[in-house]
C-alpha cells in the first residue's frame, strides 16, 4: 500500500536521529537504552564553526564510502529548535504526502489496521516534532544542523544526510523519489496502470534510506576498521536493538502498523543494501541501485529476487467499473504488498501466525469506493461510506485457507451487529457476514481469497466473479518504473519526506552510542 511509502521520502529527506535523546556512553552494552538527554541550550559560536567544518569531511567519508562522488558542496545552515517546529508544522499543512496519507486513512480503518476513533494526522504530527533531529532539504540543496544539539552528536545524523545530498547530486532526488500516480483511476487501464507502478515509491525510499544507514554504520564503525560489507553478522544483532520503543513516548504508543510501517524503509532497507554490498559489491548497492531501483516491497523484503531479476507477484483487475460507476465514486486502488500482508496477519492473528504465512503471500491488490450518497464531510469521513474489495493469492491452498479463516475471525472487531448469514453461504468456501457497514463476503477460490465490505451480496459476487476469472496463471512483472501504492507505506514516505525516522532505534546505531561497535567485538 502506498500510503505507507507516502510517510518516507519526497522533497525532504531528514534522518532523525537521538534529537531528545542521548547517544549511548561507550561503557553500555549493545542493546541498553540511554537515558533521554537534558534539553541543551543553544551551541556557542565555536561549537557551530566546528559542526560546519564537519560537514565537507564527513561528505567526503560517505563519498569514499558509496562510490557516489562530489559534484559541488553542500550547503549548510544552522537552525533553532523553534524553526524546526514552524518548519514542519507549516510543511505538514501543504504537502502532498500528507494529503494522500489522509486519503488513505480511511481505507486503513476499513482494513481494520487502524482503530476508526485513531486521528493519524495529529498523531504523526507530534513523532515528527519529537523525533527531528537534523535533515537534508532536497528543494533547497541544504543540509540543515540544530543550534540545541551537542556537535558530536550531530555527527553521525551528518553522516545519513549527506548520503541523501550524494544521492541527490546523483540522480535529483525529489523526481527520482517521486514516481507514484496520484488521484484514483477511473477505468481499467488506469487501473492496472496503478497496479503495475504502486509500490516504486516505497522501494525507493528504501533504497535511499538504506544506503544512508549504510553509511551510518560505516562511520560509526570507522574506529574499529569494519564495515557493513565485512561485517555481515551485525545486522542480526542490529534486529533486535531496532524493535525497543522505549526511547521514544509517542512511537511506543503507535499502532503496530506505524512502528513498522515507519521503521521499514530504514530496517529493511538497511538489510536489503548490505546483502547487495556483500553479494555484487559498493557499485552495485550504490550508483547501481539508484540507476535501477526496485519496484516493490516484495523486492526490498527478498534481495534476492532483484538480484535475479525474479518477476514480482501482481494482481490484474478486470473492467469493474461498469458494476460500480452508477452509485460509487472511485477511491483509491493499490498493492497490498507482502508487508502489507505480514503486518495485517501480525495484528490479526499474531506474530508467529505472520511468520508463518506471509512468506507464502503472492500477490494482492485491493480497490476502494465511496458511495454517491455520501454527501456531507462527516458521511465521506466515515468508514461506512466505503465498500472495499481485497483480492490475495497464495503460494498454496492451505496459506489461503488459513489467511481467509485469520481475516474471518476479524470481522467482529471491526464492526458492530455482526451476524454470520450461513444460509446465504454456497459452501464451506465463503463465509457471509451482515454487519453495521453491510455485507461482507470472503471467498477462497483455489489459491485466492476474495474479500468484499460493505457491497451488496448480490453485487459482491458479480465482483468476486470477474477478479477470480481474470488472473493469469503466471506472475504479472511490475513496470520497471512508477508506483504502487501500498497503503501502509505511504505513511513512512510522508515521515522521511519531513525526516523522521524513530530516534530511539536510529540512536542505537551510533558511534558515540558505542552499540555497533560493541557488536562487532
Amino acid at each position: 500500500m502506498r500510503w505507507i511509502a507516502g510517510v518516507a521520502l519526497s522533497a525532504v529527506s531528514y534522518a532523525c536521529l537521538a534529537g531528545q535523546t542521548a547517544a549511548p556512553n561507550a561503557d553500555q552494552s549493545a542493546g541498553q537504552s540511554a537515558a533521554p538527554a537534558t534539553t541543551q541550550a543553544p551551541m556557542t559560536k565555536e561549537q557551530a564553526k566546528e559542526l560546519f567544518r564537519s560537514v565537507d569531511e564527513i561528505l567526503s567519508f560517505a563519498s569514499a564510502d558509496t562510490n557516489l562522488p562530489i559534484e559541488h558542496k553542500v550547503k549548510r545552515r544552522l537552525i533553532s529548535r523553534d524553526e524546526v517546529t514552524r518548519y514542519l508544522r507549516g510543511k505538514f499543512d501543504e504537502d502532498e504526502e500528507t494529503k494522500r496519507m489522509e486519503r488513505s486513512e480511511i481505507v486503513l480503518k476499513k482494513f481494520g489496521l487502524l482503530d476508526r476513533d485513531f486521528h493519524l494526522g495529529p498523531f504523526l504530527l507530534s513523532l515528527l516534532t519529537e523525533q527531528i533531529a537534523g535533515f537534508y532539504d532536497n528543494k533547497t540543496k541544504t543540509v540543515n544542523l540544530l543550534d540545541w544539539i551537542e556537535p558530536e552528536d550531530q555527527k553521525p545524523v551528518l553522516a545519513h544526510e549527506l548520503t541523501h545530498a550524494l544521492q541527490d547530486q546523483r540522480v535529483g532526488l525529489m523526481k527520482w523519489s517521486s514516481v507514484s500516480l496520484n488521484g484514483a483511476s477511473h477505468n481499467v487501464q488506469e487501473d492496472n496502470r496503478h497496479l503495475q507502478v504502486d509500490e516504486a515509491d516505497t522501494a525507493r525510499s528504501a533504497v535511499a534510506e538504506g544506503q544512508a544507514m549504510a553509511v551510518f554504520v560505516d562511520y560509526t564503525l570507522r574506529s574499529s576498521g569494519k564495515t557493513l560489507a565485512d561485517s555481515p553478522e551485525i545486522m542480526d544483532r542490529l534486529k533486535d536493538q531496532v524493535a525497543d520503543t522505549s526511547g521514544s513516548p509517542v512511537m511506543a504508543r503507535a499502532p503496530l502498523l506505524l512502528q513498522e510501517s515507519l521503521m521499514f524503509p530504514y530496517t529493511d532497507g538497511l538489510n536489503f543494501e548490505q546483502a547487495i554490498l556483500v553479494k555484487a559489491g559498493k557499485e552495485a548497492a550504490f550508483a547501481g541501485t539508484l540507476a535501477n531501483p526496485p519496484s516493490s516491497s516484495f523486492e526490498i523484503i527478498h534481495p534476492e529476487a532483484y538480484m535475479a531479476h525474479a518477476p514480482v507477484p501482481v494482481v490484474r483487475l478486470p473492467d469493474i467499473h461498469p458494476l460500480l460507476d452508477a452509485d460509487y465514486t472511485p477511491y483509491d486502488i493499490g498493492v497490498m504488498g507482502e508487508l502489507d500482508v505480514r503486518m495485517l496477519i501480525e495484528l490479526f492473528g499474531g506474530h508467529e501466525m505472520a511468520d508463518a504465512l506471509a512468506p507464502a503471500w503472492n500477490g494482492g491488490a485491493y480497490y476502494a469506493a465511496q458511495r454517491k450518497s455520501a454527501v456531507t464531510a462527516a458521511e465521506k469521513e466515515s468508514t461506512a461510506s466505503l465498500g472495499l474489495i481485497y483480492y490475495s493469492r497464495w503460494k498454496n491452498r492451505d496459506s489461503a485457507r488459513s489467511f481467509l479463516h485469520t481475516y474471518a475471525a476479524q470481522i467482529p472487531r471491526k464492526y458492530s451487529d455482526v451476524q454470520e448469514r450461513k444460509a446465504d453461504e454456497t459452501g464451506d468456501q465463503e463465509q457471509v457476514f451482515s454487519t453495521s457497514e453491510g455485507d461482507v463476503l470472503i471467498s477462497l477460490s483455489g489459491t485466492g481469497v476474495f474479500i468484499s465490505e460493505g457491497f451488496d451480496l448480490a453485487l459482491a459476487r458479480k465482483l468476486r466473479n470477474l477478479i477470480t476469472t481474470a488472473q493469469p496463471e503466471g506472475p504479472m512483472r511490475q513496470a520497471a518504473a512508477g508506483p504502487l501504492h501500498e497503503p501502509t507505506l505511504s505513511i513512512a514516505r510522508a515521515l522521511a519526506s519531513y525526516g523522521a525516522v524513530n530516534a530511539d532505534a536510529l540512536r542505537r546505531y551510533t558511534s558515540r552510542g558505542s552499540t555497533i561497535t560493541d557488536s562487532v567485538r
